[in-house]
């Protein structure tokens, strides 16, 4: 934001169960649409009546519902690291065929819960190399050994996530199919979980609207790629959970080419798209290449006038 021409207003969101919104459910059958619906509250009472959008990581999952909410309100749609339009693991192909019919593997189940406890606590040490915040952001949000000017306010803000099983990362059940869990009822990883979103992208994509999209990654992002890390058909095919039945079965999910394909299909519907891959970078182009992020980010907005 401080890098952005006064020609722009920036307004900067903290969605529901972030930041310093209070303690409310999120409620995660509904996808993101509950996020989508607090913008637009959000917007309405500062009356901005059209703007554009930049969406990180989940808050890619906020503009799709913002798409699928009101279309005609926005100029254009910048992703950046987005989650799959398909959700959050559990899909197979470019299309979003489920691994198993009830979504196992997917959802608040599959997220390190000690990793959400010693967020909770406020925890800034680097004790547990497993879970400790500092060390999962530091590891996982960028590419190592890149660490950030800024590193302790960007924790503070990790930090400041709700956490329980209305907030982060929600509630999960159990399930007869590998790994044995599936989503919840609430939450922002159930909220992203292919149950609950992935009627929400194939409309979507039947629909015809008309934006200019400026899609951004990291060439070595390990959260959002087609072998994520944080994914369970990567993680068993790595031998990291136990019972892995195979990738015929569970294949590592094309997280990657999902979006491609989503955006193609918006393509083919009168919206277009610029896919930038951007060298040496992981999941934070914006903190890890500023400079070059908000080039990209100013030609995009000169373009969609």
């Amino acid at each position: 934001m401080e890098m952005l021409s006064q020609d722009y207003q920036a307004i900067a969101v903290d969605l529901r169960g972030y930041g310093a919104t209070e303690m409310l459910p999120m409620d995660a059958t509904q996808g993101c649409l509950q996020w989508a619906q607090d913008i637009m509250e959000l917007l309405d009472k500062l009356k901005v009546q059209k703007c554009h959008l930049v969406g990180h990581s989940m808050g890619g999952s906020a503009i799709y519902n913002l798409l699928l909410v009101q279309p005609e309100r926005f100029k254009s749609a910048v992703l950046v690291a987005p989650a799959s339009p398909f959700g959050f693991g559990g899909t197979k192909d470019i299309i979003g065929t489920p691994c198993y019919s009830d979504f196992a593997g997917t959802g608040a189940g599959t997220v390190n819960q000690e990793f959400a406890r010693l967020m909770k606590a406020g925890d800034k040490s680097e004790d547990n190399p497993q879970a400790s915040p500092r060390i999962v952001m530091n590891s996982f949000y960028w590419k190592p050994p890149f660490r950030p000017a800024r590193e302790e306010q960007l924790l503070d803000s990790l930090l400041s996530q709700r956490v329980g099983e209305e907030a982060y990362p929600g509630d999960f059940e159990s399930s007869e199919n590998w790994p044995f869990v599936i989503p919840g009822k609430f939450g922002p990883v159930n909220a992203n979980a292919p149950k609950y979103v992935l009627a929400g992208a194939k409309k979507l994509m039947a629909s015809k609207i008309s934006l200019p999209f400026l899609w951004i990654r990291g060439s070595d992002d390990q959260i959002v790629s087609d072998n994520s890390l944080f994914e369970m058909g990567t993680l068993g095919k790595l031998g990291l959970v136990p019972g892995y039945p195979g990738e015929e079965i569970y294949p590592p999910q094309p997280m990657i080419a999902q979006t491609r394909y989503f955006l193609e299909q918006l393509s083919e519907g009168g919206s277009s798209f610029n896919e930038v891959v951007m060298a040496n970078t992981g999941h934070t182009p914006f903190v890890e290449k500023p400079e070059e992020f908000s080039h990209l980010l100013h030609h995009h907005l000169q373009s969609a006038k």
